[in-house]
């Protein structure tokens, strides 16, 4: 499995990219466009003896507990110890990456996802990570106004971006004058621009962007960005970005990253917290002999897929 961030594409008609502005919030009804960890407490591994630390003494569950689960990447935290360890796992990738290669492409899921990010606007990681070298995406997007409420990158903004000293032209968010078909072409032909201007990677492997980190959440049915389970978005392997008009949740028109751009990424972290997600995270995590997988069993990047859960989506997890 693999997981991802963040992603973000403006652009015109005739492809002229366009860089989100900050200056000009808008009023609190439609507000958009600009914007210590705690000791440890030890607790049972997932599945340990047979017992659940969370059935067992839920008051005990207030710390972290680090699962392999077949060679899965797993934490599962109380909320705030969560955000505090997700903050930490994307500032060390963005320092590191950031000596390596002097930027840092990041592409995000929204949800709640993005309140989770919180940490990063805060001392030490604000003044320690070198937010000019960002370059940031939405792996998708509501084909809506971008001060709309259903706006992702609304959400994104206003939770996140407005927060933290990214340089405006670094975020990239889809040309909303466009109907779905034309939003999703133009924001790969942008994409397609910025690999050949080497700010994007490409990857060897599969021929297809590789961004450094994606930070993905997930549905309680097991999707991931725009893709939905069953659907035939799921088989697309050529496109970068792709739209649907008939989304099961709403609002139906959107472009999202296809799923060979989300398993391209160098490292992937999947946000999910919440118990009416339970059922979603043991199938993806305990069940991948599935005969039809989940989207999010189908998340497999080229590099590292870590796992964030709170203890209502871990529920599933442990034996009561």
């Amino acid at each position: 499995m693999a997981f991802s961030a963040a992603f973000s594409l403006s652009c015109t008609p005739q492809s002229r990219l366009l860089p989100a502005q900050k200056s000009q919030p808008l009023a609190p009804t439609t507000s958009f466009l600009k914007p210590q960890v705690t000791k440890k407490v030890l607790c049972s591994p997932l599945r340990h003896e047979g017992v659940s630390p969370i059935g067992k003494n839920p008051n005990r569950f207030s710390g972290r507990v680090k699962a392999s689960m077949d060679n899965k990447n797993v934490e599962v935290l109380s909320k705030e110890h969560l955000a505090v360890s997700l903050a930490k796992y994307v500032a060390d990738r963005s320092n590191k990456i950031t000596k390596e290669k002097g930027s840092f492409t990041v592409v995000l899921s929204c949800g709640s996802l993005i309140k989770y990010l919180k940490k990063l606007a805060e001392p030490p990681h604000l003044n320690s990570i070198d937010w000019s070298k960002w370059q940031v995406f939405l792996v998708d997007e509501r084909v809506v106004p971008k001060d709309h409420i259903d706006s992702n990158y609304k959400l994104a903004y206003d939770g996140f971006l407005c927060k933290v000293p990214i340089p405006n032209g670094n975020i990239y968010t889809i040309d909303d004058a466009l109907p779905a078909e034309g939003a999703a072409d133009v924001y790969e032909t942008t994409l397609r621009r910025l690999v050949k201007s080497n700010v994007i990677a490409l990857s060897s492997a599969s021929g297809f962007p590789k961004f450094d980190l994606t930070l993905l959440g997930m549905g309680a049915d097991g999707h991931v960005a725009s893709l939905f389970p069953g659907h035939p978005l799921l088989k697309e392997n050529q496109k970068w970005v792709t739209f649907i008009k008939d989304s099961p949740e709403p609002p139906p028109q959107r472009i999202t990253f296809t799923l060979p751009v989300i398993n391209s990424s160098s490292n992937i972290a999947m946000v999910v917290t919440g118990a009416g997600k339970a059922d979603a995270v043991y199938t993806a995590l305990e069940k991948d002999d599935s005969y039809d997988k989940l989207p999010a069993q189908l998340v497999s990047p080229e590099g590292e897929l870590k796992w964030f859960l709170d203890k209502g989506a871990a529920s599933k997890l442990y034996k009561l």
